[in-house]
């Protein structure tokens, strides 16, 4: 690892410190998803860091029709030379509400014993820093690489990255030949799940509880439907992924909406569900069976009229050939700096890398945060990242870059 590098991160870190603060004091909650506000913020402080930025603003309509509020994301692009390849780091902005149960402000961005508390402080406002001063260190660094690197800051990972991400390359924004995407653990990631979510509405027929043979009770369709569901992933815990860190399917209820009243027999019945795919499965196929499931219960209630909704099918993410050279330069640097193996692994999360990949774009995920995502409290309570990991990660990331820029 360069000496130069080393050094410039290491004067430079309470910097990058304060640059996390200030992305973690404004809020990105998500819903409601009024992530303009804080991609304006953060174009402040790159600039501030003599970064030139561009602002893409999804426009309005796009982003209503997917239940958001505001998006504009945001690239920086840095270029060694007119030869060599370009490298983009993206990182989300937008992140889901704080919850209940703090002990820090969740937008205090507060340190104490080595840790920085607040929401996204972890995933993934850690890795714009992350990201953000590896790239300051290789341009202030003085060595001469060639290519460019490229920062891809974006806001619309929970509702699935079609508008952030997925925007950007539909729209030619950009086209890097490899990506480094946030992290959440010390693993080189290299696959993860997909996803399908549905809603599935049960309508029956409200009626007063003391005449209920006058009512088509949709909750009782619920409950069996709920039974099959749930039955479902004895057969899904069977199906194993070969990748490291995947285990099996799984389907998920997260929401149950219905009824009216306790005297009312509820005539309507919502169901939100999470269908977890491992790389192996076809998204088509898991959407057929769920769909087939569903029907054939509900078609043995008597009077319930059904309604299927594909909320989100975000494909999963298989490691690419191409990603060899990334997934060792990532590996080579995170043993010199963690003083031991960092394997390659997968995760039952999904993520917007997968857009980059089904363009045939070769990726790894890589970024700041502790060894597994639980320790972080990620999406809980006092989410937190620990500083020494934010040091280590991005002298990993500058290390790794100069790797694949080296002139």
């Amino acid at each position: 690892m360069s000496e130069r590098l080393d050094s410039w991160l290491a004067d430079h870190f309470d910097d990058e410190v304060r640059f996390l603060q200030a992305l973690v004091r404004v809020p990105t909650d998500t819903p409601p998803g009024n992530n303009a506000p804080h991609a304006y913020r953060t174009a402040e402080l790159l600039a501030e860091l003599g970064l030139t930025v561009e602002k893409h603003t999804v426009p309005a309509a796009e982003v209503h029709a997917a239940g958001l509020q505001s998006i504009t994301n945001l690239i920086v692009r840095h270029r060694f030379s007119d030869d060599g390849p370009t490298i983009a780091l993206n990182a989300h902005g937008d992140v889901v509400p704080p919850g209940e149960g703090w002990t820090h402000d969740p937008y205090g961005a507060e340190i104490a014993d080595g840790r920085l508390y607040g929401r996204a402080a972890a995933v993934s406002k850690s890795d714009f820093a992350t990201y953000t001063f590896a790239l300051l260190a290789l341009k202030n660094s003085g060595l001469p690489l060639k290519g460019a690197v490229e920062l891809h800051f974006t806001y619309d990972e929970e509702f699935g990255g079609e508008l952030g991400p997925g925007w950007l390359l539909a729209h030619g924004l950009t086209k890097p030949d490899y990506l480094i995407a946030a992290g959440f653990s010390y693993q080189v990631v290299t696959a993860h799940n997909g996803c399908l979510q549905m809603e599935v509405t049960l309508h029956g027929l409200a009626s007063h509880a003391a005449y209920p043979e006058t009512g088509v009770d949709a909750l009782q369709a619920a409950n069996r439907l709920l039974t099959a569901l749930y039955a479902h992933n004895e057969v899904l815990k069977a199906r194993r992924s070969e990748v490291p860190g995947i285990t099996h399917p799984y389907l998920n209820v997260g929401r149950i909406d219905g009824g009216s009243n306790t005297n009312v027999v509820p005539g309507k019945v919502v169901i939100k569900l999470d269908r977890r795919m491992i790389p192996e499965e076809d998204p088509a196929a898991v959407e057929a069976e769920v769909r087939d499931l569903i029907e054939r219960t509900v078609a043995a209630c008597p009077g319930i009229r059904l309604e299927i909704k594909r909320l989100l099918l975000a494909r999963s993410m298989k490691p690419l050939p191409e990603a060899a050279p990334l997934v060792a330069a990532l590996q080579r640097h995170a043993r010199e700096v963690f003083g031991e193996p960092v394997p390659t692994s997968g995760t039952p999360l999904y993520t917007d890398v997968r857009l980059y990949t089904a363009r045939g774009i070769p990726a790894a995920i890589y970024g700041a945060g502790p060894r597994t995502v639980l320790e972080s409290n990620a999406k809980r309570a006092d989410e937190h990242l620990v500083l020494d990991d934010l040091k280590r990660a991005t002298r990993v990331v500058a290390a790794a870059l100069v790797d694949l820029l080296q002139a």
